[in-house]
């Protein structure tokens, strides 16, 4: 049985990637607690010692404005997405394992109103986007040396909370938690991109794994491009609830990090993920199920 280890386990995304890959796979599972893979002795030591065949990233640092303000945070950021990273591909290359690294539509600039596919130029435009395209950039520099590697680039991540402190609430879970505190909310009309249900990445990523597909990067989000505005609109006609949403320009709510303005992932070489609607569907069902326990 071929052995898994998800880093970032009790997260967000590997908290689904654990529920998709230990039905077939024998699973380590880490987090925070088991393992800082900032501290570069301990994480060779430590998966060498384990040899496993697929090693899956769902490490991240995700906090984008205060990377954009802080150089302290933008060295945690550099640290946990590029250097990390980078340390991570060696040691997958001298186990000859399979590396799973995930990567944020924050590396384009956003001008290309027509979407990037898999061989557009990367050109971020915040401190953040720099730091996840470092990552990307130390996995590429390795695969002409043999590296075994999917770089699965996706965007606007939703889903079941993990279990870890640091897990982030996804846009939903604030928009819906809002609108429990207020009579109106004000949502950006803008930065188009495609949301990306984190049960659906997980499956997609068990699938593209068992495919064995060609090595190299892959996009994988759900379908239906959609700004901050109107994914919150989708979300409370679908919830039932009846709230005053403005929509606003990125003027209006000014935040320190630039985001792109159109970032939607082109994916063509695997098949498309379902809508976001029907992924909205299922989300909120289980936060209707999991409120009544």
């Amino acid at each position: 049985m071929f052995k898994v280890l998800i880093l970032g386990a009790r997260g967000n995304l590997g908290s689904q990637l654990i529920s998709v890959f230990e039905r077939d796979y024998e699973v380590i599972a880490w987090d925070r607690d088991e393992l800082d893979i900032t501290d570069f002795n301990r994480l060779e030591k430590s998966v060498s010692t384990i040899e496993p065949d697929i090693i899956i990233n769902a490490v991240a640092y995700n906090a984008v404005d205060k990377c954009e303000e802080s150089e302290i945070e933008q060295g945690r950021a550099r640290k946990i997405n590029g250097d990390a990273v980078r340390k991570l591909a060696h040691i997958a290359l001298e186990l000859d394992a399979l590396l799973v690294h995930y990567v944020s539509d924050y590396i384009f600039d956003g001008d290309n109103k027509k979407g990037y596919n898999e061989d557009a130029l990367p050109m971020p435009i915040s401190k953040y986007g720099i730091t996840k395209l470092l990552g990307e950039q130390a996995i590429l520099s390795l695969a002409d040396k043999g590296l075994k590697y999917y770089l699965i680039r996706s965007s606007k991540l939703f889903g079941p909370k993990g279990k870890s402190d640091a897990a982030k609430p996804s846009f939903f879970d604030i928009m819906l938690k809002l609108s429990k505190e207020r009579d109106e909310i004000d949502a950006v009309d803008a930065e188009v991109s495609c949301f990306t249900y984190t049960p659906d990445l997980a499956s997609a990523t068990l699938k593209l794994v068992e495919d064995m597909k060609p090595f190299g990067i892959y996009h994988i989000t759900n379908t239906g491009p959609a700004t901050w505005y109107e994914a919150a609109k989708e979300l409370f006609k679908l919830a039932g609830i009846n709230i005053k949403l403005n929509p606003v320009t990125p003027e209006q709510f000014p935040r320190p990090a630039k985001r792109p303005k159109y970032a939607v992932l082109l994916n063509t070489k695997l098949e498309p993920l379902r809508d976001y609607k029907e992924a909205l569907k299922e989300y909120l069902k289980l936060k209707i199920t999991d409120n009544r326990k």
